[in-house]
């Protein structure tokens, strides 16, 4: 398995390449601002193919740059319903007025090709096994990414479990309750040993945060 994180250097957020292997498909999760150079050098120094840009939820340091990863390579987007229209209208899921420049850009479209997530879907892309469950909280189309196939359980989590915290919840379509029910029914079951691949900072494991992540300890 072949994971390779490009960090964004403007909002320090984790964008992840993961394919079968070097030489094959992959997909790509998350583009978010400044990433475009460092993504092509990754996909040619791995021989990498993509086929897919998969989308944990709508916030524009996610998705900054999924339109050129997209059209360039004539992939689809998948990201779900709930959090689909702010790929032309980031400001809404910010809670920033339409039109205040991101980072320099003010015209932001859908990609030619965007797929809808459903909870509990399984998508069969780049030779992954890739399963989703929708994860309300940080924003209402959050979703976190259950990998298989692998030594041990992946999970990319996203903006809803980061190593020693979890995403702010004061956003538009953000809800602590919704952010609570998430962890306790979608978190906290996943295997001990699952590794945890965040939108923001370093890797974690599930029993490293049921152990020290205080969102999560009160759950035991």
């Amino acid at each position: 398995m072949l994971i390779t994180a490009i960090a964004s250097e403007a909002t320090a957020t984790n964008c992840w390449v993961v394919a079968p292997a070097r030489g094959e498909q992959c997909v790509v999760i998350g583009p978010g601002i400044g990433v475009i150079g460092r993504l092509d050098e990754v996909i040619a120094e791995h021989r990498l193919h993509p086929v897919a840009v998969v989308l944990t939820h709508g916030h524009f340091d996610h998705t900054f740059s999924v339109l050129p990863v997209c059209q360039a390579r004539d992939v689809p987007a998948y990201i779900h319903p709930a959090d689909r229209g702010q790929l032309a209208d980031p400001w809404s899921g910010v809670g920033m007025p339409a039109g205040t420049p991101l980072f320099g850009t003010l015209t932001f479209a859908e990609p030619d090709d965007v797929k809808e997530l459903a909870d509990g879907e399984r998508l069969a892309i780049a030779g992954l096994d890739v399963a989703v469950r929708h994860a309300p909280g940080h924003s209402r189309g959050s979703v976190v990414f259950d990998l298989a196939g692998a030594p041990e359980p992946i999970m990319f989590s996203g903006d809803v479990l980061f190593a020693g915290s979890i995403g702010r919840v004061d956003l538009p379509g953000g809800s602590m309750a919704d952010m609570q029910r998430s962890l306790r029914e979608v978190i906290w079951p996943a295997d001990d040993g699952t590794n945890v691949y965040p939108g923001h900072g370093p890797t974690t494991t599930i029993a490293r945060e049921r152990a020290t992540n205080p969102y999560l300890r009160e759950f035991a």
